[in-house]
């Protein structure tokens, strides 16, 4: 990264978290020696001269904010409010905390659900705003939809940093959260499918009817394209900028590949009663592809490993 050297002090907001951990891992791959970590114990991203505080100590030169309430569907239908209100809070926090201070680089993690349910497919950055996102996630796309506004806001009327929006799709990988109620779609299923085979179970059952189509990219992948970007994308005016692999596959191709992976025979069954939520979700991401960014992990190799880290870690969990 030619904007950043390795003794620049990077602090990973949210660095437990599946993007976050992805983009410590990839900094220490570069042989960055400053990457900046606080846990939420000791340091509540809400609050803002609390941040503000640890901001004037820390200097750090690239801010990645990766913190904020993420969840699947039922975590959204649940919890709503919270979905919304968490993550306004962290952004009224961290945001203008760091334009405040004076952070040189700030990354924002958008999501694709803020694109409109009925979106062109592949959906092109150009179309934010155009419709009403799915509603089943429409509290959380309002809150990430106002962090984006909020960073080109803050461009716009400061000049002084540069506040970079990107748009991942679906991000799985090691540190992923597996919890069927909260989590997304495919850890969720390695949980649910993992149960499933250790119980002997003959079938289970998915929610949904199977056919909405989602785009995957591992978590390392989302982290080397934000690396990549700040080398090659310096000006924010070219920001939002899509994330993706520039491929789908329907949540019944999704299940089976999983089932396959952990090796369970038994049938899989789709509750067409349950919300399927958004159709389709594939971003355009030609702009970075453009730009002569390429992902490197397959969807197949992605499941494998992320289900070895499950599996590693309910190890760690027995043995613990």
């Amino acid at each position: 990264m030619t904007t950043l050297t390795p003794d620049t002090p990077v602090f990973v907001a949210g660095h437990r978290g599946l993007i976050g951990s992805a983009f410590a891992r990839r900094l220490r791959a570069a042989g960055f020696e400053q990457i900046l970590t606080v846990p939420r114990a000791e340091l509540d991203l809400r609050e803002r001269p609390a941040v503000e505080a640890w901001l004037q100590e820390a200097k750090p030169g690239l801010l990645v904010l990766c913190a904020g309430r993420v969840g699947g569907i039922l975590e959204n239908r649940d919890h709503p409010a919270d979905m919304i209100a968490e993550n306004l809070a962290i952004e009224l926090s961290v945001l203008p905390a760091a334009q405040k201070l004076g952070v040189p680089r700030v990354i924002f993690f958008g999501s694709s659900c803020m694109y409109p349910r009925e979106c062109p497919q592949p959906m092109p950055e150009s179309a934010l705003l155009s419709g009403v996102p799915e509603p089943t996630s429409l509290p959380y796309a309002l809150a990430k939809l106002a962090g984006l506004e909020m960073c080109r806001a803050l461009n716009a009327q400061y000049g002084s940093t540069r506040f970079y929006s990107v748009i991942p799709n679906n991000a799985y990988g090691p540190g992923d959260d597996f919890d069927p109620e909260s989590g997304h779609v495919l850890a969720a299923l390695i949980q649910r499918i993992h149960a499933a085979k250790a119980s002997g179970a003959e079938h289970i059952d998915i929610w949904g009817s199977g056919r909405p189509r989602r785009e995957f990219i591992h978590a390392d992948d989302i982290a080397d394209a934000c690396c990549f970007l700040l080398e090659h994308c310096e000006d924010p005016a070219h920001y939002p900028i899509n994330i993706g692999v520039g491929g789908d596959v329907s949540i019944g191709e999704l299940a089976e590949r999983i089932a396959k992976v952990i090796g369970f025979a038994g049938q899989l069954r789709f509750d067409a009663s349950r919300p399927d939520g958004a159709p389709r979700k594939l971003l355009d991401s030609s702009r970075l592809a453009n730009l002569g960014w390429r992902h490197a992990v397959s969807l197949e190799d992605g499941i494998r490993e992320t289900y070895a880290w499950y599996l590693s870690q309910r190890t760690e969990e027995t043995t613990g």
